[in-house]
C-alpha cells in the first residue's frame, strides 16, 4: 500500500540520460515515492534547494557540473548537508568510489550492477533507519 501523498517522501534524481531518468521515475512513482527529475548538474542543485527533497541520487557524468562538484556543493550547504546522497553511475573505478565517499557521499551504486527495484529498495531502507 502506498503511503498517502503527504507521507511520500521526496527522492531528487539528477540524471542527464533522460529514457534512464524516465525508467527510474517511474519505478520509484509506482513504489510510492515522489520523484523530482532534474538533467543536469546546474538543475540539481537548484531543485535541491527549491523542493526540499529526503533523499539525492546523483550520476557523476553530466553536462554543466558533473555530480563532484554537484555533491560538494551540497555538502558545504549548511541546509543540505545532512541530506543523504547516493551516487548513481556508470563510473566503478576504485578511485572514483573513494573520492565519492571523501565527497560525501551516502552509498555509491553502479548503475549497471544495479537494477531499478534494487535502487528503490537501497533508497527505502535510508527511510527505516
Amino acid at each position: 500500500m502506498a503511503p498517502n501523498k503527504q507521507n511520500r517522501k521526496k527522492v531528487l534524481l539528477i540524471e542527464d540520460e533522460k529514457m534512464l531518468s524516465s525508467m527510474y521515475a517511474t519505478k520509484f512513482t509506482k513504489e510510492g515515492f515522489d520523484l523530482i527529475q532534474a538533467f543536469d548538474g546546474e538543475e540539481g542543485l537548484e531543485k535541491a534547494t527549491t523542493v526540499n527533497p529526503d533523499i539525492i541520487l546523483l550520476d557523476i557524468i553530466m553536462p554543466k557540473l558533473d555530480g563532484f562538484v554537484v555533491l560538494k556543493k551540497l555538502k558545504q550547504d549548511a541546509a543540505l548537508k545532512k541530506l543523504p546522497v547516493i551516487l548513481l553511475t556508470n563510473l566503478g573505478q576504485d578511485e572514483d568510489i573513494k573520492k565519492g565517499k571523501q565527497l560525501g557521499a551516502d552509498d555509491y551504486f553502479i548503475k549497471a550492477n544495479h537494477t531499478p527495484q534494487e535502487v528503490v529498495d537501497k533508497v527505502r531502507t535510508f527511510f527505516e533507519k
